[in-house]
């Protein structure tokens, strides 16, 4: 069985292609650290090392990228879909915590579900920009 951990691509070796699920072999762009896929035409660099193969692509809006392992591609985790997780808590929290106690005070107890939806509302918004930026 082959380890899980992540090897160093070489250039010289032939990897098939992430992007259309081993349908496509990566070709090597001669004088580059790049890579190109001989079926969907994708444009690849390797990144960090030598340790990621990140897509070049102008019409995601988010960069992909990969790790080898030995035998397949494993997508490789990327920070800012962390930092996105953090600031969407964050605002949640800040709704949450501190917006809605001041609606709720500022509104003498009239209007208290409408206060609680509209606050609701904003608390699930950036949840739901979150899910929306990073499904699959």
């Amino acid at each position: 069985m082959q380890s899980q951990k992540p090897q160093k691509i070489d250039l010289n070796v032939d990897y098939p292609c992430p992007s259309c699920r081993r349908r496509g072999r990566l070709v090597q762009i001669t004088l580059t650290e790049a890579f190109g896929c001989d079926r969907c035409q994708q444009l690849f660099v390797v990144e960090d090392n030598g340790y990621v193969l990140e897509q070049l692509s102008t019409s995601y809006p988010y960069k992909r990228a990969w790790r080898w392992v030995g035998n397949r591609w494993v997508v490789a985790q990327t920070r800012s879909g962390q930092s996105y997780l953090h600031l969407a808590l964050g605002i949640i929290l800040v709704l949450l915590i501190v917006w809605l106690p001041l609606a709720l005070r500022s509104s003498n107890g009239s209007n208290i579900l409408l206060w609680a939806m509209v606050s609701v509302l904003f608390a699930i918004l950036p949840a739901m920009i979150f899910w929306l930026t990073y499904r699959r």
